[in-house]
C-alpha cells in the first residue's frame, strides 16, 4: 500500500467555542495544535483562525501571519491554508490568505450547495458567545456560493501564488466542475481532490457515496490524488474506508469534535494518533511532509511568503 497523506484540520468554521471546551481559538491554541498534530504523524495541517476574543470565524491577515509563522518556525508540516472562511464572507476575503501568503497548498471549495448548521441550534439552551446562535441560525437560509466565474477568479490566485489548490468536492456535480476548468485550462493536472462528505445540503457519509465519487472523478477527470473528510461520528468510518481504497485522509476538530462515541476529543492530536494507529494496522505508513509535497507536487516550503 502507499504511504497516506494525513491532514489535520484544526478549528474550522462550523463548530462554535459553546460545542467543545477544546475547540482552539486563538493564535497560540492553534498553532500549538497544528505542532501537536506533526508530532502525532500529520504531515499537512488545515488552518482557519478565529477572533482570539470571541472565537467567530475571521480572515485577518495579522491573525493567520502570527498562526503560519508560529508553525513553520517549529516544524515543516505542510499548511493548507483555507479560502472557505466564514459563511457569507467574499471572494476578496476568502482568498486573502493565498494572495498575502503564497502557501504550497489551500482549499478551494468547486460548487455552490446548501450549507446547512442550523439544526445544531436545537442541541443548545445557552452560548458563550451572541453571535453564535446567529451564525448558525442563518444557515437555513443560506447557499454557499461558488459560481463558475468565481472559481476561475480564484483559480487565478492560485496560479499567481503557485499555489497547489486542494480541491474540496461536497457533491457528485462538483466533479463535472472539475473536469470543465481542466478543459478550460483553469486547473492542471492531477489535480488534488478532496471528497467532503456529511454536510446537511450535500452528498451524505456511506461507503457506497465514497465509491461514487471516487469512480465518477476516474471517469471524468482521469489521474488524480484524492482525500476524504467525514463530519461528525462518521470520520474515523469514512477515513478508514480511504485508507483501505489507497487514498489520503482528514481528521480533526473542524470535522469532528468527538474521538469516539460518547468521548469528545480533547486535541487534534488524538484524532490524529487514532488514524495513524489504524493506518499501520492496515499495513500503511504515514506520509512524512516531505513525501505528501513530493506525492501533490507542491513547490516547497522555501517558496512561501511567510
Amino acid at each position: 500500500m502507499p504511504k497516506a497523506i494525513i491532514t489535520t484540520a484544526i478549528t474550522g468554521s462550523i463548530h462554535t467555542p459553546t460545542m467543545s471546551p477544546h475547540l482552539p481559538i486563538t493564535p497560540k491554541e492553534i498553532a500549538d495544535e497544528a505542532v501537536r498534530a506533526y508530532e502525532a504523524g500529520a504531515a499537512v495541517a488545515h488552518i482557519h483562525v478565529r477572533d482570539p476574543q470571541t472565537g467567530m470565524p475571521s480572515v485577518s491577515v495579522d491573525l493567520f501571519k502570527e498562526v503560519i509563522t508560529d508553525i513553520k518556525s517549529r516544524c515543516n508540516i505542510v499548511l493548507c491554508l483555507s479560502t472557505g472562511a466564514g459563511l457569507g464572507m467574499t471572494v476578496e476575503q476568502r482568498s486573502v490568505s493565498v494572495r498575502a501568503f503564497k502557501p504550497e497548498l489551500a482549499s478551494l471549495n468547486f460548487g455552490s450547495i446548501n450549507f446547512a448548521l442550523f439544526p445544531q441550534l436545537s442541541r443548545y439552551k445557552e452560548w458563550k458567545f451572541p453571535w453564535e446562535p446567529h451564525y448558525l441560525g442563518m444557515t437555513e437560509d443560506f447557499i454557499f456560493p461558488n459560481t463558475f466565474k468565481t472559481l476561475g477568479e480564484f483559480c487565478g490566485y492560485f496560479r499567481e501564488s503557485g499555489t497547489k489548490p486542494e480541491i474540496e468536492i461536497y457533491d457528485v456535480g462538483m466533479i463535472n466542475n472539475v473536469a470543465y476548468m481542466i478543459e478550460a485550462g483553469h486547473l492542471r493536472k492531477p489535480v488534488y481532490l478532496q471528497f467532503v462528505l456529511g454536510i446537511l445540503g450535500a452528498i451524505q457519509p456511506s461507503l457506497e457515496n465514497v465509491m461514487f465519487l471516487y469512480q465518477t472523478a476516474r471517469a471524468a477527470i482521469g489521474d488524480f490524488r484524492w482525500s476524504v473528510c467525514a463530519a461528525g461520528r462518521h470520520q474515523m468510518n469514512m477515513c478508514t474506508m480511504a485508507l483501505l481504497m489507497g487514498g489520503n485522509v482528514r481528521v480533526g476538530l473542524e470535522d469532528s469534535l468527538y474521538l469516539e462515541k460518547g468521548r469528545m476529543a480533547r486535541s487534534n492530536a488524538e484524532q490524529a494518533e487514532k488514524i495513524v494507529r489504524i493506518a499501520r494496522e492496515l499495513g500503511i505508513e504515514p506520509a512524512t511532509p516531505d513525501e505528501a509535497r513530493q506525492t501533490l507536487g507542491l513547490k516547497g516550503l522555501d517558496q512561501v511568503n511567510y
